[in-house]
C-alpha cells in the first residue's frame, strides 16, 4: 500500500507529549461501570474485545460486567487534572507512522465528502487524536490498553499508535492496509454518528435485554466494517492511494483476527455466542468485503439484514 502521493489531513490532534489529565472513566484500582465492580478476568477479556475497535471501550466493560444495555457510559467530559503539553518524544519510525495515519485520514475525508455530497448531505470531518498512555475524552478516559475507539460525544477518533504493533505481533494482522482498516473502521463509526445511527442505537439502552443489546451492537460494528470497505473501494478507484497485491487480503485478515469468536478463544478457550458484541471473524470479513466489492453505502444496511 503506497500513500506517498496523498496529502495529509490537518485534523490530527497530537497529544503524545501531554502529561497529567488522568482520572475519568477508569480512575484508580478496579474499574467500576454503572456501580458494578469488574474483576481482573473480565478486564482481560474486555481489553481483547476493546481491540475490536468499539465505539467506546467502556461499553465493552459494561456488557461484560453484566450491565448490558443498562450500564451507563460517561458521555460528558470527565473531571480530570489539567493536562500539560511537553515536547513530543518521537522517532523517525513513529513520525513516518503519523504521516501514514494522516494520509489515510485525509483519504477518508475525500471519499466521505463525496459520498455525502452525492446524497445531498454535508460531511463533517472528525478529528483523530494521537496519545500515549491515557487521555481524557467526552466518553471517559481513553487508555492505550483499550485499543483505538471513536467517541461520539466529541466526534473524535482516539489512537495510540502502539496498537499497530499489537495488531501485528499479538493479533496476527500485519501490514499497512490492516492499519488503514483500523482508521477506516473508526471513521465508519463517525459516519454512523453523522447519519443519526449512533443516537438511535444509544436510545435503545435500557429498553432491551443484555442479549438483545449485544446483538444490536454486532450490527453496529459490522456496518462500520462495511463502511470501511466502501472507503477502500472508492479509494482504490480514485487511485490516489496505490494498492498492492495482498493489501485487500491483509485487511480481510485483520477483520478475521478481531472477530469475537477468535478473541474469545484466545482469552478463555471457549466461545459464547450470546456475548458477541462485534461479530464473528467470518461476519466481519463478509461485511468488510461487501463494502469493498460494492462501494455502496446502501449495501451496508446490517440492521435490516436477516442473516449476518
Amino acid at each position: 500500500m503506497k500513500v506517498d502521493g496523498q496529502d495529509e489531513s490537518s485534523n490530527i490532534e497530537d497529544r503524545r507529549g501531554a502529561r497529567g489529565g488522568g482520572g475519568g472513566g477508569f480512575g484508580g484500582g478496579m474499574p467500576r461501570i454503572g456501580g458494578r465492580g469488574v474483576g481482573i478476568g473480565t478486564i482481560a477479556i474486555a481489553l481483547l474485545a476493546g481491540w475490536v475497535f468499539g465505539i467506546n471501550p467502556l461499553t465493552v466493560l459494561g456488557f461484560l460486567s453484566g450491565g448490558g444495555g443498562n450500564a451507563p457510559v460517561t458521555q460528558s467530559a470527565p473531571q480530570s487534572s489539567p493536562q500539560t503539553r511537553g515536547p513530543i518524544q518521537s522517532s523517525p519510525a513513529e513520525d513516518q507512522m503519523k504521516s501514514f495515519v494522516a494520509r489515510v485520514l485525509r483519504d477518508t475525508e475525500v471519499v466521505w465528502t463525496q459520498e455525502f455530497q452525492a446524497a445531498g448531505k454535508q460531511y463533517q470531518k472528525p478529528t483523530l487524536v494521537l496519545f500515549r498512555g491515557a487521555t481524557p475524552t467526552a466518553c471517559g478516559t481513553g487508555e492505550t490498553a483499550s485499543g483505538p475507539f471513536y467517541c461520539p460525544g466529541d466526534s473524535k477518533v482516539y489512537l495510540d499508535m502502539e496498537f499497530f504493533d499489537t495488531l501485528s505481533r499479538k493479533l496476527g494482522a500485519p501490514g499497512q492496509f490492516a492499519q488503514a482498516y483500523v482508521v477506516a473502521h473508526e471513521v465508519g463509526h463517525h459516519v454512523q454518528n453523522l447519519l443519526g445511527i449512533t443516537g438511535k442505537v444509544d436510545a435503545m439502552r435500557g429498553r432491551l435485554s443484555q442479549a438483545q443489546m449485544n446483538a444490536l451492537s454486532v450490527r453496529v460494528e459490522l456496518q462500520a466494517d462495511c463502511f470501511a470497505g466502501v472507503w477502500a473501494h472508492e479509494s482504490r478507484k480514485a487511485g490516489k492511494i496505490q494498492y498492492e497485491q495482498g493489501d485487500i487480503e491483509a485487511g480481510l485478515n485483520a477483520a478475521s483476527q478481531i472477530g469475537d469468536d477468535t478473541l474469545q478463544r484466545r482469552a478463555r478457550g471457549t466461545v459464547v455466542l450470546e456475548s458477541f458484541t462485534h461479530g464473528s471473524s467470518q461476519q466481519r470479513m463478509n461485511w468488510f468485503k461487501r463494502g469493498i466489492d460494492s462501494g455502496s453505502m446502501a449495501q451496508c444496511n446490517t440492521f435490516d439484514a436477516k442473516q449476518l
